[in-house]
């Protein structure tokens, strides 16, 4: 079910990565090592991994990796993985998983440029306000070989941000949602648009995914 927002005017990520870094601790790392993958999560995930190999990718960094899982999938698929995240316990939980992963945010990559051949990112810039969102492109563009691959994933639809006091989370989570076109106008403008498509639920909940192109 899509959450509801409550509206925290123009927000900024130095305001909220402490709320959702938060928000992600233990209890959460928990819920989310004990939970299935939704089919169509898997689906998109064999999809990158399969442009990879046309690729001949070799490297990945995976932003706001949670517990591991999907970078257990590629490491065990053969790639180089290295993998950050906001939150220490998911970063404890990943590592681990035998994958070497830090603490860290994505306006702050701290990795040399075009250090990567691939870039993974599910259901993680979803927590960048939008006043922050071409920052965060930007960092993941640096830290991306030309002509790499950069898999982006969130759920949207409508244009919205705020918190979620209804959250499962606690505290309750910071939210940006876009809709089709304007998460498009974001991508377009650090990187070039390889593939576009989305996933409805009944519940009204939309998922979009791209791959997109560091520009050579």
């Amino acid at each position: 079910m899509r959450l509801r927002l409550e509206n925290a005017g123009s927000a900024r990520y130095g305001e909220v990565v402490e709320r959702n870094r938060a928000a992600y601790g233990e209890r959460a790392a928990n819920r989310r090592d004990g939970s299935k993958k939704q089919h169509w999560k898997v689906d998109e995930r064999a999809a990158f991994l399969d442009r990879l190999r046309v690729t001949d990718a070799h490297t990945l960094l995976e932003v706001g990796s949670g517990t591991g899982q999907d970078s257990v999938y590629f490491q065990q698929e053969g790639l180089e993985v290295t993998a950050v995240d906001l939150s220490p316990s998911m970063v404890e939980r990943t590592r681990a998983k035998g994958i070497k992963a830090d603490v860290r945010d994505v306006l702050d990559l701290g990795f040399p440029e075009s250090a990567f051949d691939a870039v993974y990112s599910l259901n993680t810039l979803l927590h960048v306000p939008n006043a922050d969102l071409d920052g965060a492109l930007a960092s993941i563009r640096a830290v991306l070989a030309p002509g790499g691959l950069f898999y982006l994933g969130v759920f949207g639809g409508e244009q919205e941000e705020g918190i979620a006091p209804e959250d499962q989370h606690v505290p309750p989570r910071f939210f940006s949602f876009r809709s089709d076109r304007q998460l498009l106008e974001y991508a377009a403008r650090a990187f070039d648009v390889l593939d576009f498509h989305v996933y409805d639920d009944h519940d009204g909940v939309r998922f979009q995914a791209l791959t997109l192109v560091r520009p050579l």
